[in-house]
């Protein structure tokens, strides 16, 4: 990092809770929130994965599907200036062949979480706080054999938006971001679970107009932009983060 960027800290003082930070989207974002001066709470199944992240953040381990996990650690939690709710799990299938199990676990990991987390975290979280839910570009539009995931997400975006509305008279904020294909453990597994991972990764690529996957630095940045105050008069939006897919196709 460079002098000037140890000298940009939008997220000074701020007190910022990361779900899923054990790895992807929540791993970098909660560095880069670091690096511009947030103080973390990381949450996660696994201690380890949150250590190895941040070794100086609080971890905590917690299932945010669970209701009463969620209730208890809520109870002790101090108060909040941020939530980025990264967590979430990826299943493929359509809606016929896709299992009830497989189903309930899907809007469990993507839906449910984050809908406990703002439950029991809404009294925690200060005066002008900002929320970042997120979600996916194939909760804006369907793609083949996503129906699960592609549902939830789609969930989240509309939390966002009641949310937003809810929290208006306390000035807390809340967005959701939906990104298209970013290099993250979860997408890496699915390509290796392909019997053509290079035809697939090369698609995956060439379905915005940038031509490229995105970075989880580049997802980092716009939630670190939401978190901060530079984003005072943005709520209640769905934010595609894409390569231009969306707007083009």
């Amino acid at each position: 990092m460079s002098a000037a960027e140890s000298q940009f800290k939008p997220l000074d003082g701020k007190r910022i809770l990361v779900t899923g930070a054990g790895s992807g989207l929540g791993r970098a974002a909660a560095r880069m929130f670091c690096e511009r001066g947030a103080e973390l709470i990381l949450v996660g199944r696994r201690l380890e994965p949150l250590r190895e992240t941040l070794p100086e953040a609080m971890c905590v381990s917690l299932d945010h599907a669970d209701d009463d996990a969620v209730a208890a650690f809520a109870q002790a939690c101090a108060p909040l200036d941020g939530l980025f709710l990264a967590a979430g799990e990826l299943r493929t299938g359509s809606v016929a062949s896709t299992s009830i199990r497989d189903f309930d676990a899907v809007m469990a990991a993507n839906l449910r979480g984050p809908w406990l987390m703002a439950h029991h975290l809404d009294a925690r979280l200060k005066e002008g706080a900002s929320v970042v839910l997120v979600g996916s570009n194939i909760g804006i539009r369907a793609i083949p054999d996503s129906a699960a995931y592609s549902v939830a997400k789609a969930g989240i975006h509309m939390l966002a938006k009641v949310l937003a509305l809810e929290w208006a008279p306390r000035r807390i904020r809340c967005n959701a971001i939906a990104p298209g294909p970013v290099l993250t453990p979860m997408v890496q597994a699915r390509l290796a679970a392909s019997a053509h991972p290079e035809e697939d990764l090369a698609r995956l690529a060439a379905v915005n107009p940038l031509k490229r996957l995105g970075a989880e630095s580049d997802v980092a940045a716009l939630a670190a932009h939401l978190l901060s105050d530079e984003s005072s008069w943005t709520t209640g939006t769905v934010i595609t983060i894409d390569g231009g897919a969306d707007a083009v196709y």
